[in-house]
């Protein structure tokens, strides 16, 4: 059994070497690759790790990693649940209320209360402590 696709769609491996741009986009397509083929491989963690490498010390995200860094851990976390689950802030009206405070919240004017996080986190089934 091959652990790669077929050759028409098989992503190259990255070689970490002089292309790291094209290296890091072919690091990309193999953990997605893994991910949907065999999630349980080794070879995922250590991809991952490599790409966060780059991610981390790449002139190409200074500007996005100094965003994350700024951003509230709970907010980051509600940007993610919003997209991985594709709701709209409609979809969270029982857990924080309008679309107007939920969008302050995701800007930075508001703060995520107590009974936010606890209706989050019963939801979505996730600790309540990830979005502190």
């Amino acid at each position: 059994m091959s652990l790669l696709p077929p050759s028409q769609t098989r992503p190259t491996a990255p070689s970490w070497g002089s292309f790291p741009e094209r290296d890091y986009c072919d690091a990309l397509a193999l953990v997605d690759y893994l991910f949907e083929n065999d999630n349980e491989n080794s070879l995922t963690d250590f991809l991952a790790s490599k790409i966060a490498g780059c991610e981390d010390n790449s002139d190409r995200f200074v500007e996005f990693n100094s965003a994350i860094a700024e951003m509230p851990v709970g907010v980051a976390l509600l940007r993610t649940l919003i997209d991985q689950y594709k709701l709209t802030y409609s979809d969270l009206k029982e857990e924080i209320g309008t679309k107007s405070l939920v969008s302050q919240i995701l800007s930075g004017q508001c703060s995520l209360t107590i009974t936010h996080i606890k209706a989050l986190s019963a939801r979505i089934g996730v600790k309540p402590e990830w979005f502190l």
